[in-house]
């Protein structure tokens, strides 16, 4: 709406400013009208091709010489395009030919105000781009500022807790090799998210590591009408992501699986890498009514929504279907 009530105004200033030049013609008004709407039409083409197209495609991917060939000639390819037009329309074309009459005049009239113009566009989208850059910049800071303090507040004296971890370990029985197993997956994961997640990226290997242990804890909650499947690819490796991405997905999943007595109640994950991307999902079984848990239910879905757009942007794809019996998320991330 913005951008339509802006050409609007162009379009209307343009009129009111040069409409008395077309006096001399027949129908002067009219004429002036269609040469106001094929002017503004130019422009506003060349100003979209500019910044949708030359921008993002050859300036911000830095071939330059490209860029500059390409503005000048699209621009220059424009201004002669609407001088043969404008001639026709005033029964002129020698008038208002660029390479007819008076060449000086004609390329300062026309050619010149035509990239200045363009340019003045391209300048404002490299100034927006800028700020939302910027923007987005404050705000991964903000985030990380909020995450540090949070990780402070809730972070107990970490040797004080491993202490008595191994002192509850030491305390069950040696035959329950269950449950010293799960306190021990407890105690990894503890650890990871203390110790390794102080970084701003982290090994795929050690995230697929404490996934692994938080599915192992969670099946010692579920019975044999419960399949709990975890797939990784050998490929998952190599590269490193944000510490914790993945986690909400995988709780989501394991909070609102379903508790069917007359058939399978599941939690699927697979991770997998192909074509530069790293290709991550999740799917649990639901049940066809679900109630909030509470009033922060959701929360943590939104968050990691935002973070993804944060530290990928343009860089990852986010799907989540939805039907009355699953809920599936898919996740790719450009590596």
């Amino acid at each position: 709406m913005h951008h339509v009530l802006f050409w609007a105004l162009l379009f209307g200033l343009w009129y009111y400013f040069r409409f008395q030049d077309y006096y001399r013609y027949p129908n002067p008004k009219l004429l002036a009208l269609k040469i106001t709407a094929l002017k503004v039409t130019d422009l506003a083409f060349m100003v979209y091709l500019t910044n949708y197209l030359l921008i993002p495609r050859l300036l911000y991917k830095k071939n330059y010489i490209l860029f500059g060939i390409s503005f000048i000639l699209f621009v220059f390819g424009s201004s002669v395009l609407k001088m043969k037009l404008e001639g026709e329309m005033m029964h002129d074309p020698a008038m208002f030919s660029v390479f007819g009459g008076d060449f000086k005049a004609r390329f300062y009239d026309n050619v010149i105000p035509h990239f200045l113009l363009v340019s003045t566009g391209a300048a404002f989208k490299l100034l927006l781009d800028y700020a939302t850059v910027q923007r987005r910049l404050g705000e991964m800071a903000k985030e990380k500022a909020e995450a540090e303090l949070n990780f402070l507040k809730s972070q107990i004296n970490p040797h004080f807790l491993f202490n008595s971890l191994n002192s509850v370990y030491f305390l069950i029985d040696k035959n329950n090799e269950e449950a010293r197993k799960a306190l021990h997956r407890f105690s990894e994961m503890l650890r990871y998210q203390l110790y390794e997640c102080r970084d701003d990226k982290i090994a795929i290997e050690k995230e697929i590591g404490f996934l692994q242990d938080y599915v192992d804890l969670q099946k010692l909650r579920k019975d044999e009408n419960y399949s709990v499947e975890f797939i990784s690819s050998a490929e998952v490796k190599g590269f490193a992501i944000e510490p914790l991405l993945l986690m909400s997905f995988v709780e989501n999943a394991f909070k609102h699986i379903s508790h069917n007595s007359n058939k399978k109640n599941f939690v699927k994950l697979d991770l997998g890498r192909s074509n530069g991307f790293f290709k991550f999902s999740v799917e649990n079984s639901k049940e066809a009514k679900q109630f909030k848990t509470g009033e922060h239910s959701g929360i943590g879905l939104k968050n990691v929504k935002r973070r993804l757009e944060l530290l990928y942007p343009n860089k990852h794809e986010l799907e989540i279907h939805q039907t009355e019996e699953l809920f599936r998320v898919e996740l790719k991330i450009k590596i």
